[in-house]
């Protein structure tokens, strides 16, 4: 899923932000991992801040034990958005691409939340 979500938001706005995937465990099971998760947080990190979207289970609390476990500046910069994965993560790339603050680019991400698909 997470992958799908990468290919899909790089074909619609190329390559003008930094995304990485960390799902999975490091024996390639099912759940998530907190060292790979703030791994691939330093990997994306450029001062800006960086926004991590869980999906759902443990992906809350490895992403938290992440967050917590980074050095500063990285740690202050980084935030977790309380969104649906597919359309928060959609929603935030595009803010980002456009330039807008950490800030902006979460509150995009959350406000997909209850979002209406079909009128």
């Amino acid at each position: 899923m997470a992958e799908g979500a990468k290919e899909i938001i790089t074909q619609m706005i190329g390559e003008k932000i930094k995304i990485e995937v960390a799902a999975g465990t490091a024996d390639n099971r099912l759940g998530t991992d907190a060292l790979l998760i703030g791994q691939k947080v330093l990997e994306v990190f450029d001062g800006d801040g960086v926004l991590v979207i869980p999906d759902l289970g443990s992906a809350v609390m490895s992403s938290e034990m992440a967050i917590e476990s980074l050095e500063e500046p990285a740690r202050s910069a980084t935030m977790m958005a309380d969104s649906p994965f597919f359309e928060g993560a959609i929603a935030a790339a595009m803010e980002a691409s456009f330039g807008k603050s950490i800030e902006e680019v979460k509150k995009a991400a959350e406000n997909t939340r209850g979002m209406k698909k079909i009128a």
